[in-house]
C-alpha cells in the first residue's frame, strides 16, 4: 500500500470527524465556550491577595497613641474595622460567629507603658480556619507593630540597615498573573483529553464502530484521523483563552508567544493521546468521563499549579515530574511572566515531546482495529 493511499484514508477519517464535530453544536460549545466561562469565573474568583479583612476592635486605652495605632491598621487596606466592642468576651464571640476574622485589643495601660519606655503589648486574635486570611493578618499585624516600634524608638534617626526588596516579573503580586497562565494550561489539558476520550466511545455507543472496522482503514490511520480535528480544535481553544487572558485580565506576555505555541504542541498531543488511551478502554461515555477526571485532577495538585513542587513531600516530587502539566505550566509562566526564551525552556519542550511520543505509542498499541 502506498503512502498516498494511507494519507488519503487518514484524511477521509479526519474529514468525517471534522464534519461530525461541526454538526454537533454541543461539542463546539463544550470545547470553545466552556473554557472561556471557566476562565472568567475562576480567574475572577481566585485571588490570593487578601485585602479588607473584617476586624473588630476593643480599645481599652482610648488615647491618642491607641488611635494612632488603629489608624495604622486601617490605612494598610488589609484590615476593615467593622465594629468597636467594649468587652473581652465580645472579641472572641465575633470571631466564633464569623462576623470578623481578626480581633484587636489595645490594653488600658498601652500609652502609659509607651511613655515609661516599656514594651506595650497589643492582643491580636486571628481566625485560623482560613489559612490565607490568617497568614496575611499575622504578617501585616507584625509589620505594623514593628513599624510603630521603629517610629517611637528611633524617631528622626535613620536606620543603620535598610532593606529595599523588589519583586521581579510580577511586581504588583497580582494573583491573576500567577494563576491564569496555569489555568490556561489546565483547561487545555482537560478539554483536549475529554474531547478525544469521547471519540471512540461515541462510536461504540452509537453502534457505528463496527462499520469503521469493516473499512480498509488501518488502526493507525483511524487514530491519526480522529486526532487531527481535536488537535486543531485544541489550538483554537488555546488561542481564544490566551486572548481572553490578555484582554480581560490584562496579563502581560513578556516573552515570545510563538515559542509558547511551539512548546504547547507536544503538550496538546500528549493530552489528546491520554484521551485516546481512555477511549480505547472505556465502554461508555460515563466511564470515560470518570477516567478523564482521574487523570486530570492529580495534575491540579501535583503540577505546581497551586502548590510549589518544592514544598511537596519528597516521595511526590518525582510523580509531579511525570505529569505533562508540570512542564507546560512552568513553560507558560516562563514565557508569559518571566520572558524566558528557548535557551531556558528547551528542556521543557524536550520532555513534553518525549511524553507525547510515549503516550501516542501506548495509544497506538491499545488502539487495535477490533471491537473490544
Amino acid at each position: 500500500m502506498s503512502a498516498t493511499t494511507s494519507l488519503r484514508r487518514t484524511v477521509s477519517v479526519a474529514r468525517k470527524e471534522f464534519l461530525h464535530m461541526l454538526r454537533d453544536p454541543g461539542t463546539l460549545f463544550f470545547a470553545l465556550a466552556i473554557p472561556v466561562l471557566e476562565l472568567l469565573m475562576l480567574g475572577y474568583a481566585i485571588d490570593t491577595n487578601v485585602r479588607h479583612i473584617r476586624t473588630v476592635v476593643y480599645d481599652a486605652c482610648q488615647t491618642q497613641e491607641s488611635r494612632a495605632l488603629l489608624r495604622a491598621f486601617e490605612n494598610s487596606d488589609d484590615f476593615d474595622v467593622v465594629e468597636m466592642v467594649y468587652r473581652d468576651e465580645d472579641l472572641n464571640q465575633r470571631i466564633v460567629a464569623g462576623k470578623a476574622h481578626v480581633a484587636i485589643k489595645i490594653p488600658e495601660d498601652y500609652s502609659r507603658k509607651l511613655e515609661a519606655g516599656q514594651t506595650a503589648q497589643v492582643l491580636v486574635l486571628v481566625d485560623g480556619s482560613e489559612s490565607n486570611v490568617a497568614s496575611t493578618a499575622l504578617n501585616v499585624s507584625n509589620a505594623i507593630a514593628l513599624q510603630e516600634s521603629l517610629k517611637l524608638t528611633l524617631q528622626s534617626k535613620p536606620l543603620p540597615v535598610e532593606s529595599r526588596p523588589r519583586v521581579l516579573f510580577n511586581p504588583d503580586t497580582r494573583s491573576a498573573n500567577f494563576f491564569i497562565p496555569g489555568l490556561m494550561v489546565f483547561l487545555c489539558q482537560m478539554m483536549g483529553t475529554m474531547l478525544t476520550a469521547n471519540a471512540l466511545v461515541r462510536e461504540k455507543e452509537n453502534g457505528t464502530l463496527e462499520q469503521l472496522f469493516m473499512t480498509p482503514v488501518r488502526p493507525s490511520e483511524l487514530m491519526i484521523g480522529k486526532l487531527i480535528p481535536y488537535l486543531v480544535l485544541s489550538f483554537v481553544q488555546f488561542l481564544s483563552v490566551a486572548a481572553l487572558m490578555r484582554v480581560a485580565f490584562q496579563v502581560p506576555i513578556e516573552g515570545s508567544f510563538s515559542l509558547l505555541l511551539v512548546i504547547n504542541f507536544p503538550f496538546v498531543v500528549a493530552a489528546l493521546g491520554i484521551g485516546l488511551l481512555i477511549s480505547a478502554r472505556a465502554k461508555t461515555r460515563d466511564e470515560a468521563m470518570q477516567m478523564v477526571m482521574g487523570s486530570v485532577l492529580p495534575g491540579v495538585f501535583l503540577s505546581g499549579y497551586i502548590f510549589p513542587i518544592e514544598s511537596m513531600p519528597l516521595v511526590l516530587q518525582p510523580v509531579a515530574n511525570l505529569i505533562p502539566m508540570t512542564w507546560m505550566i512552568d513553560a507558560a509562566r516562563g514565557v508569559i511572566l518571566r520572558g524566558a526564551g528557548w535557551r531556558e525552556l528547551w528542556m521543557n519542550a524536550a520532555i513534553l515531546s518525549a511524553m507525547a511520543v510515549t503516550v501516542m505509542t501506548l495509544a497506538a498499541l491499545k488502539f487495535k482495529k477490533r471491537v473490544s
